[in-house]
């Protein structure tokens, strides 16, 4: 029976087209997909689109779709799935919280908390942060502020609303966050989640009153499902059946809180099994600012795959930062990446060896099966995606070292053929490794060495 791996990323907000900073989640979590499909296990890669709330009603009136928010997100969430197809990611389902699927299920999945006895009517006077679409402490805010939206005010809102007994979870979360180390990655975001926790969790509104577009609660259509509490169901109903518990959870810092406190004490009042691991990534600035419409800094995804190529902007991505640190994003130096490395360092080594090999006439046999060498695989286990690149790149290096060393155009025609033979070899395990990272460049690799004789082709990555 195959190994099942399930991957999940956060649902993106409808209320505009994600950007750069949304795609390089997408691109970790197709990373790690690809590479565990090489293993042969049997993968399922859901992504999506978060489509209800209050965040999304005001972008649609905004947009001039008061009253048809339908008409407006099928917009939103056809361009961000064009999106993430463009940079090559390979999701298995598109999710979206509108699909009638998700929407049945989310009010079983209410009906078991309630069943449970961990819902309850009450009113909320506090503060709530439209950017977050999350309830929030006076504690939180820096200079009166949201530190992940600045740019918007919260709210101050009195509503009726249903409550989920949150605090009723906390030596269940914190005995749990204790016990599996592996639940939160990296350490230090588990270590915060505890902290969090040990200042108290208090029950959690679930529902909003003034919100109309939203699932309806059941037996009370005055009030609509949170967009938070609709939202993480996703996870569940994404399931084609028999792959929960999920292995990973991508999302980004800002969300943190919502899945490693609020979802697993969902799923524990629900009866389910809480996932594996919550792999929590950083933000992507640019040019040192956040991104962001407001701030009119956003470059559409078409023109950096159009300059670059989706393997060359999924390079710059994964390869110059680690996936718990926050990064920029600067043209200069995508530009100055893509030449040093991809142009002059893997574009090169292809050209020199296919056109000697063709040059030869040589013929190979490609002998053993590939699979991904020890220390790339130890490094994408442990999510270092970007120092297996770096690895994968030393070997590059080396590569074209070896040949500007041994000038093999100068050698007899029995060196020659062995030289080039081993090349052969170090490129086709280089093109194995780079699978996962730059698809359709190591698709190309491997189809154009597949021998028995190899021709030269096309710059894999013309310079810019």
């Amino acid at each position: 029976m195959d190994k099942k791996f399930y991957i999940t990323t956060a649902i993106d907000y409808t209320d505009e087209v994600i950007h750069i900073g949304h795609l390089y989640q997408k691109t970790i979590a197709d990373a790690l997909a690809r590479y565990h499909r090489l293993l042969g296990e049997k993968v399922f890669f859901l992504t999506g689109t978060d489509e209800h709330g209050g965040k999304v009603e005001e972008a649609a009136i905004k947009a001039g779709f008061g009253g048809k928010e339908k008409d407006f997100v099928d917009q939103i969430t056809l361009a961000d799935k064009k999106a993430q197809e463009s940079l090559e990611v390979s999701f298995n389902r598109f999710i979206r919280t509108t699909d009638k699927d998700h929407v049945k299920f989310c009010l079983k999945f209410w009906e078991k908390v309630e069943k449970n006895g961990d819902i309850y009517l009450g009113e909320y006077d506090g503060i709530y942060c439209e950017g977050c679409e999350g309830f929030i402490h006076k504690s939180d805010l820096i200079d009166g502020k949201c530190p992940y939206h600045p740019n918007k005010d919260p709210k101050t809102i009195k509503e009726k609303n249903y409550f989920f007994k949150l605090s009723k979870y906390s030596q269940f979360l914190k005995d749990y966050l204790n016990e599996h180390s592996e639940f939160v990655w990296p350490e230090g975001r588990r270590k915060e989640m505890l902290s969090f926790i040990d200042q108290g969790l208090e029950d959690i509104p679930i529902s909003r009153q003034r919100i109309k577009w939203g699932i309806p609660v059941p037996n009370d259509p005055g009030q609509t499902i949170y967009v938070w509490f609709d939202a993480l169901i996703n996870y569940l109903t994404g399931d084609p059946g028999g792959f929960w518990p999920a292995d990973i959870h991508i999302l980004g810092k800002d969300n943190a809180r919502f899945h490693a406190i609020l979802w697993p004490a969902m799923l524990k009042s629900a009866g389910y099994e809480l996932p594996k691991t919550i792999l929590v990534n950083g933000f992507l600035s640019l040019n040192g600012q956040k991104i962001s419409k407001s701030l009119g800094n956003i470059i559409p995804t078409e023109d950096l795959i159009k300059q670059f190529g989706a393997d060359g902007l999924r390079f710059y991505l994964l390869k110059t930062k680690s996936i718990d640190t926050d990064g920029d994003i600067n043209l200069d130096k995508i530009k100055e990446t893509y030449n040093a490395d991809l142009a002059n360092g893997l574009g090169n080594l292809v050209a020199r060896i296919s056109k000697l090999c063709e040059k030869e006439n040589l013929e190979f046999s490609l002998g053993e099966k590939l699979s991904f060498s020890p220390k790339v695989a130890e490094k994408i286990k442990t999510f270092a995606l970007n120092k297996a690149l770096t690895i994968i790149w030393e070997k590059i290096t080396e590569e074209n070292k070896r040949i500007s060393e041994n000038k093999p155009w100068e050698l007899t025609e029995e060196k020659l053929s062995q030289f080039l033979k081993e090349s052969v070899k170090n490129i086709r395990q280089i093109a194995f490794d780079l699978q996962p990272f730059l698809p359709k460049t190591a698709e190309k690799i491997l189809t154009q060495f597949s021998g028995p004789k190899i021709k030269a082709g096309s710059a894999l990555f013309p310079r810019i």
